[in-house]
């Protein structure tokens, strides 16, 4: 176990009260980080937004949220892997492909980890010294991205087959994706219906040259479905497809 993450453990373990609600203070500039495979790097910005300073450590993980730094299997470097940010000053991650060897017909996906502890806060005079310390993690998907795939990224969604199937006691869309891209999702709902699930537990994404279910609440009428598409910047296309039963 790391330094840090022997600091997170024991000073939870010793938490007797409570200074506040956790908040992130350190912001990761950016939503997603594409890695263009020709690319021997690429780099992550991070901005403290506090008034006190933040200790950082940060990894990419292959898609278990239960990696750590020590145990993560994902073939990435993160340096520098520890660092602290003073209040109002900036942090420039390097993310390193360290040549392991990954699908070329399709993009990968993995997950940057930026995980931050705040500082011991001061007691004041009369005040009890028992307090509550978080260590709060923030963690976004990295795209490795082959050159030369067919296709575009940008258009994608517009590949995508969907369908309504049966799954439990009720339905879920099943979306397709034969692109070699992975489609990131904010939303999915059916265009008709009065009452569906219009959003993803931490996101949804239909992943290239695969398939995922998105389960719909309500009644199941009309034909169409309206998607919520991320971009490669973060930004929220809406847009709208036909879907079979």
């Amino acid at each position: 176990m790391t330094t840090l993450a022997r600091t997170a453990c024991a000073l939870a373990l010793a938490c007797l009260g409570w200074t506040g609600a956790a908040q992130a203070a350190i912001q990761v500039v950016g939503t997603r980080v594409i890695y263009p495979a020709d690319q021997r790097e690429v780099t992550v910005s991070l901005l403290n937004n506090n008034t006190s300073p933040r200790l950082l450590q940060a990894w990419v993980d292959s898609g278990d949220s239960t990696e750590t730094a020590d145990t993560t299997k994902a073939p990435f470097l993160v340096t520098p892997p520890m660092a602290r940010i003073d209040p109002g000053k900036g942090q420039s991650l390097r993310v390193i492909h360290t040549g392991a060897n990954l699908p070329q017909d399709r993009e990968s996906v993995f997950w940057l980890n930026v995980l931050e502890i705040p500082p011991r806060p001061k007691a004041q005079e009369g005040e009890s010294r028992n307090f509550m310390q978080f260590a709060i993690r923030t963690r976004i998907k990295v795209f490795y991205r082959p050159k030369g795939l067919p296709g575009s990224a940008a258009k994608a969604y517009e590949t995508l087959h969907w369908r309504l199937v049966a799954q439990g006691n009720g339905y879920a869309l099943e979306c397709t994706n034969p692109s070699a891209f992975n489609v990131s999702l904010g939303a999915v709902r059916l265009k008709e219906a009065a009452q569906v699930r219009q959003s993803i537990t931490g996101g949804g994404m239909c992943p290239a040259k695969g398939s995922q279910r998105f389960p719909v609440e309500g009644q199941v009428s009309g034909d169409r479905v309206v998607l919520s598409v991320i971009n490669d910047y973060g930004g929220i296309d809406e847009q709208e497809a036909m879907y079979t039963r």
